[in-house]
């Protein structure tokens, strides 16, 4: 198996919303975004799977260890094997690798998110830097651009966040913030037992909107650029705004199951975004 083949198979397989959103982009540059986001999994995976926070820090650590020697042409994992060719191109840097770091760093152990800022913060740092990379991978280089990538990854991590809620309570993890639970009377136990209590579908309705209040600063920042490079954003947008739409749609019962889109679904909104865009 190659490294590319590692990287598709852990971020960008066939069914996936990567695999539709870089679709239509030229094959060296989907490699280089696949491999940007199977950097994103690993540290994911990393914080995920550790049911000690020690031993989560100390992957992470690894993965910051890692990073450096990307970047002094040894790298260990086939990840950054597959990214080091594509290093040099503008959109995969050093410091935004480092900040997706950063922001995984604030969820290991049972993450609690005391405010909006945390939660914005958290979400920049993840979801803001791996779209802004993105974004200049596909050549997208106005001065606009990285300001938009950055709330489009916001508003595509709160979506994750908000699927994954009852995957993170069971682990012990909240990442609504909780001056919002307050707000809503909701209280942390409700979430970790899994109770829709009467406050809940109103604190994710508040949540929701926040995701498609950065998808439309996201729309509104995008610079009148090259359209086919703006594309793989533009579909992930799509998509998660639709994904939004079912977990509405269903009162968000996301506390014991995972919705998620068909793979024909994703393929016809990004067929859809492609010809609007």
């Amino acid at each position: 198996m190659t490294a590319d083949d590692y990287c598709r198979r852990l971020a960008g397989a066939s069914g996936s919303s990567l695999h539709y959103s870089v679709l239509f982009l030229p094959p060296a540059r989907r490699r280089a975004v696949v491999a940007l986001h199977a950097y994103w999994q690993q540290l994911r995976d990393a914080v995920d799977g550790a049911s000690d926070p020690a031993i989560a820090g100390a992957q992470l650590e690894w993965w910051r260890a890692e990073v450096e020697r990307l970047y002094t042409d040894t790298p260990q994992h086939p990840v950054t094997q597959a990214l080091a060719p594509h290093r040099d191109e503008g959109g995969i840097r050093r410091d935004g690798m480092l900040r997706v770091l950063e922001g995984m760093r604030m969820v290991v152990g049972p993450a609690r998110f005391r405010d909006t800022a945390a939660l914005t913060r958290h979400c920049r740092l993840t979801g803001g830097s791996i779209a802004e990379m993105t974004a200049g991978i596909c050549a997208v280089d106005e001065p606009a651009a990285a300001e938009s990538a950055r709330a489009l990854g916001e508003g595509l991590q709160i979506v994750h966040i908000l699927r994954e809620l009852g995957d993170d309570a069971r682990r012990g993890r909240i990442r609504i913030p909780l001056d919002d639970m307050t707000r809503f009377d909701v209280a942390p136990a409700d979430i970790l037992a899994g109770r829709y209590v009467d406050g809940f579908v109103p604190l994710m309705r508040c949540e929701a909107q926040r995701a498609r209040d950065a998808f439309a600063e996201a729309a509104r920042l995008l610079p009148p650029a090259d359209p086919r490079a703006q594309l793989p954003g533009r579909i992930m947008a799509a998509i998660h705004g639709a994904l939004l739409d079912e977990l509405e749609r269903d009162g968000f019962r996301v506390l014991h199951q995972r919705v998620a889109l068909t793979p024909l679904r994703k393929l016809a909104i990004a067929w859809r975004t492609r010809m609007f865009a």
